[in-house]
Formats: C-alpha cells, sequence, structure tokens
C-alpha cells in the first residue's frame, strides 16, 4: 500500500472514531444526567435510546440555517469552522499505542498549547460576527476565562516536560508526546505531580466552556451566549466542538499524567513478550480506558457542581491556579535538578 493512501485511511478512521464517540458523548451524558436526577434519560429511538444521536443529527441538518441580517456572514459561518477545525487538528497528537499516533511532531507539546489557544478566535468571532449584544458578552467572557486558564495550564504543561526530560532516555525528544508516554513506563506523573495534574484537568473543563465554569454559555445571564444566534449545522458545529475538546482533553490527561497506552503492571504480566498485534490492541484499550474515565468524571462534575460566578471564576484562575502552578513549576525544577546533581555524584 502507498503510504500516502496508508496515512489518508488511517486519517479518516481516526475521524470517523472520534467524531462517532463525540456523537455518543451526548448520550452517555444524557443517560449518567438522568442517573444522577433519577430521570429515564433517552429511550425512544432506537433501543435504549441509542440513535437519539443519529436523529439529533438528521433534525439539525434540517433546520433552516438562520443569519441575522445585519451579521457578517463570512465571519459567521467561518466561526463554527475554525471551532471544529482546530478540535479535529488536536487529534492527530494523541498516541492510541506504542507507534500508532497520526502526527508524532517533535514539538508536540507546542503543537497542543498553539491548537488550544486559537480556538479561543472561534468562540470570540461567532459573537463579533453575529452582530448581537448578547453574542458579543458570551464572546468575550470566552476569551477571558480561556485566556486566564491557558496560562496555569501551559505552565503545568512545562512541569510535564521536566519530568519528561528526567524520566525518558538519554537523546530523546522530550517536547514529544510519545516520549512523555514513554517516560512513564515507571512511575505515572500524577504520582510524581499531582497539583500540576489537578490544575491541568480542571483548566481543561475551562477550556472547554463546560459547568462549572459554563460562564460563556450561561443560558440564565446571556441567552445562550457566543451561539444564541446560531441554528441548524452551525449550532451543531459548536455542540460537536465541545464534546470533541472534552474528548481530546481526556486524551491529553492520559498521555500527559496517566502514563498515555502504559498498561498497569505491565512488566507483572509480562506484555514484552505479548505479540505485536495483542500488544498494540491492548494498548488501545488501556488508552481508552483511561480516557473515557476522564471523560465519565467531566459529565459527573456538570451534573453535580453549580455554576461558579465570574469574579469566582476570575480569582480561581489568576489568584489561585497561576501563582500556584508556578510554585509547582520551580519546585518541581529544583527537586530534578537536585536529583540530577545527586545521581551525578553518586
Amino acid at each position: 500500500m502507498h503510504p500516502l493512501l496508508y496515512i489518508l485511511l488511517f486519517a479518516l478512521a481516526l475521524l470517523f472514531v472520534f467524531l462517532t464517540l463525540a456523537a455518543y458523548t451526548t448520550y452517555a451524558e444524557r443517560r449518567i444526567a438522568a442517573f444522577i436526577q433519577q430521570r429515564v434519560g433517552p429511550n425512544r429511538v432506537g433501543p435504549l435510546g441509542l440513535l437519539q444521536p443519529a436523529a439529533d443529527a438528521v433534525k439539525l441538518l434540517l433546520k433552516e440555517d438562520i443569519v441575522p441580517a445585519n451579521a457578517n456572514r463570512f465571519v459567521h459561518f467561518l466561526a463554527p469552522v475554525i471551532a471544529v477545525t482546530l478540535a479535529v487538528c488536536s487529534l492527530a497528537m494523541l498516541p492510541l499505542a506504542d507507534g500508532l499516533m497520526f502526527f508524532d511532531a517533535n514539538i508536540g507539546v507546542l503543537y497542543l498549547l498553539a491548537t488550544g489557544s486559537i480556538a479561543v478566535y472561534g468562540v470570540t468571532l461567532s459573537g463579533w460576527g453575529s452582530n448581537s449584544k448578547y453574542s458579543l458578552l458570551g464572546g468575550l467572557r470566552s476569551s477571558a476565562q480561556m485566556i486566564s486558564y491557558e496560562l496555569a495550564m501551559g505552565l503545568s504543561v512545562v512541569s510535564v516536560v521536566l519530568l519528561s526530560n528526567h524520566f525518558a532516555p538519554e537523546g530523546s525528544e522530550y517536547l514529544r508526546i510519545s516520549t512523555i508516554a514513554e517516560a512513564q513506563k515507571d512511575v505515572w506523573f500524577v504520582f510524581v505531580n499531582p497539583i500540576g495534574f489537578l490544575i491541568f484537568a480542571t483548566a481543561l473543563i475551562a477550556e472547554a466552556n463546560r459547568a462549572p465554569f459554563d460562564l460563556v454559555e450561561a443560558e440564565q445571564e446571556l441567552v445562550g451566549g457566543f451561539h444564541t444566534e446560531y441554528s441548524s449545522m452551525k449550532f451543531g458545529a459548536f455542540y460537536l466542538a465541545e464534546y470533541l475538546h472534552v474528548i481530546i482533553g481526556s486524551g491529553f490527561i492520559t498521555a500527559l499524567f496517566l502514563g498515555g497506552y502504559q498498561i498497569p503492571f505491565a512488566g507483572f504480566m509480562g506484555v514484552e513478550s505479548w505479540p505485536p498485534l495483542v500488544l498494540t490492541v491492548a494498548q488501545v484499550s488501556a488508552f481508552m480506558l483511561k480516557m473515557f474515565f476522564f471523560i465519565f468524571v467531566y459529565i459527573w462534575i456538570r451534573w453535580t457542581l453549580p455554576r461558579f460566578k465570574y469574579n469566582q471564576l476570575m480569582d480561581i484562575g489568576w489568584k489561585r491556579f497561576l501563582p500556584i502552578s508556578l510554585v509547582n513549576l520551580m519546585v518541581m525544577a529544583l527537586v530534578l535538578l537536585l536529583l540530577t546533581q545527586y545521581s551525578t555524584v553518586g
């Protein structure tokens, strides 16, 4: 098979799997929310309501696309495209197994931070392009919120890079996501860097505009927020992007802090002697199970915690997370420096 054809087929398969997963994450959220609130949940379309995501997609496709008369039509169309495109681009960096990764760049961490930073434009432009005060306020809140939490999230990722440089084999490109996953073969970084893990996981909730950080689209305050003037598949694109962010965020928590595709108790089970195909399937299964656990945690948090007030939201980002992540980074760097000097002297 020609290499380009192989890459194309792998990309289509990856896109199909994760878009389907995003659709059924909405179903899982409805089911989990119904269980928490002692309701039934979706049960009308298909057995156990399993065809509800397909019905939602058909409904959105058939709805009329309404654009405000005074809106900037190009920007109004571009905003949801940016939101979905950047979410899909991040999928390429997920290390599903050893060697099973679409884009294993030597600047993987920088790529991750860059795509996360640019994602704010999709929400901000949607508010501006709609020519609506409610949408504009939602977009401005989003830009302030995302920038606030990106700083703390970036510092927590830098602490992971320091650990990768220390634990990875000498000569490794420690900015690669795959190298970070390999560096956790002996110990997962969540146990070495728990503060960075908590800050990263919480900041990702704010990045995805999920409760309790969903001030951007709080219906009680902003009539739907940045997507007030969107309908049909443009609204569906924002909806899809949110759930893709949840999935991708859970995947990167797995890759950066939970060993990625590393199988627990691998040495005890002798996984190195397993056939390559069996080992790859086991690694993909381990990665997906860890990722599914955090998707469940995100849904659980949404239907458990109340929404923060906006001043509380900004205080947590600037007055709590930023200084804590900075101190955590400095302590991590000092400890690793002392360990390196001790090992060199020893």
